[in-house]
């Protein structure tokens, strides 16, 4: 199975054939700035059209905290030629969809649709990149939207908020410490002016990549962008962020109290950015640590000790150096605390010991065909393209994922657990469960 997923990840490198000379990827530039990324396969009638810029929460500041995810909401909403919700409509009604998404280090939207709509997908594209409908009934339409969605998704959501802490608590300078969604009141004082300079600066064609995987013509496509975009004005470039983190030397612990059945842990240590050489050596371990039942927290924690009900362990992957994170949800009557000495126990092991050949090959695998499997569709494809040339800083990077994880060594692997798993890099937080006022009166 495996050297099945190496070969067909393979023909994808090459083309459409394995004799293929011709890349994949045809990479242009127009002369306002804007960098198409276009990859052709007619396999299926159909096309994804991904924009990315160039900007998230790490762009950010004090005071205007989840604008980026405020903007997400805000495209949707009319431009010049197009009113309100019509974007949607015209979409829908060609038998396609469309969605976006924040994080930290980007904001991206895309529509997948039937190449006979593909016209009407440039015009509005173009539209809202040259003209967003910004005005103050639609900022202050989205403004509510997005601080109700913050006091369901974080603020009465135990786990996000545990996670919002976490992030809170671990950095002190980098942009990471503030949420995606933003923090309530920045959102409540966000100003039109605030959005005005912000779409100005941000959703310039200069600061956006067009990604467009799918069945259509290279050539075709590149002229019909050329024609929908050519005349909206580059910008000047945007500040560069700065990683101003400094190093953490002692351990860091918070409490959360919130209303909760059961107590939960979360534990981070700093790590690294997403083009660092360790970084797939960290992923790797995180797959050993907690994917499957017989990973070892998953293991450990659940069958054998049974002092969890949840665990987990992921490595974040983004520009600058996130975290690697843990974490631990308890079955009734047991501890934090006996979370933590497992945790902590484990990590001590593979640090002194380091993982079987078992256990690496099994992770190398898990992380392929998962790579390879969002490679299957056009939206998939897009994702990554634009993903790789964000956050990694060159979407030709995508195509050495295999190479990097299948060269992972067990020693590499233990070395990394050495390396970043030390108690003075490490945050804590721990959910104190409160009752309810109904709860107590029983």
């Amino acid at each position: 199975m495996k050297r099945i997923l190496v070969v067909l990840f393979l023909a994808f490198l090459m083309g459409t054939s394995m004799d293929a000379q011709t890349p994949k990827v045809t990479e242009r530039r127009l002369t306002n700035g804007l960098k198409l990324l276009l990859q052709e396969d007619h396999s299926v009638p159909s096309i994804c059209y991904t924009t990315y810029f160039k900007v998230g929460s790490r762009n950010e500041r004090p005071g205007i905290t989840g604008l980026s995810h405020l903007f997400e909401h805000m495209m949707f909403n009319g431009s010049a030629k197009y009113p309100p919700t019509v974007f949607d409509k015209i979409i829908e009604a060609g038998g396609g969809y469309s969605n976006a998404s924040t994080w930290n280090d980007f904001t991206d939207y895309w529509e997948e649709f039937n190449p006979g709509t593909l016209d009407k997908v440039l015009n509005l594209e173009a539209d809202r990149m040259r003209a967003l409908r910004l005005v103050k009934e639609n900022i202050e339409q989205e403004r509510g939207i997005v601080m109700e969605e913050r006091r369901l998704s974080v603020d009465n959501d135990v786990t996000s908020k545990m996670m919002e802490d976490l992030y809170a608590g671990a950095f002190i300078a980098s942009m990471y410490h503030s949420p995606v969604i933003g923090w309530m009141k920045d959102i409540a004082n966000i100003t039109l002016d605030d959005a005005k300079d912000y779409f100005k600066t941000y959703y310039a064609p200069n600061n956006a990549i067009v990604i467009v995987t799918g069945d259509f013509t290279t050539d075709r496509m590149i002229a019909a962008i050329e024609k929908a975009y050519d005349d909206i004005g580059a910008q000047a470039p945007p500040r560069k962020v700065i990683d101003a983190e400094p190093a953490q030397e002692g351990e860091k612990r918070l409490e959360l109290h919130k209303v909760a059945e059961l107590p939960a842990v979360a534990v981070a240590y700093k790590s690294v950015a997403a083009n660092d050489s360790d970084f797939y050596p960290l992923e790797i371990l995180s797959t050993i640590l907690s994917h499957g039942e017989s990973s070892r927290l998953y293991r450990t924690l659940i069958y054998d000790e049974q002092i969890a009900a949840e665990v987990s362990a992921s490595v974040d992957e983004y520009i600058d150096p996130g975290l690697f994170t843990f974490y631990v949800q308890m079955r009734p009557g047991k501890t934090t605390a006996q979370a933590e000495g497992e945790v902590y126990a484990i990590l001590d092991d593979i640090q002194k010991n380091g993982v079987s050949a078992d256990e690496l090959q099994k992770a190398k695998n898990i992380a392929q065909a998962n790579y390879i499997r969002r490679l299957e569709t056009n939206q998939g494809r897009g994702f990554l393209l634009g993903f790789y040339e964000v956050v990694h800083g060159d979407y030709d990077l995508m195509f050495d994922v295999l190479k990097k994880i299948e060269s992972a060594k067990r020693d590499d692997v233990q070395r990394v657990a050495r390396k970043y798993f030390n108690d003075r890099s490490r945050t804590v937080v721990t959910l104190v469960p409160e009752k309810t006022e109904a709860t107590e009166s029983r």
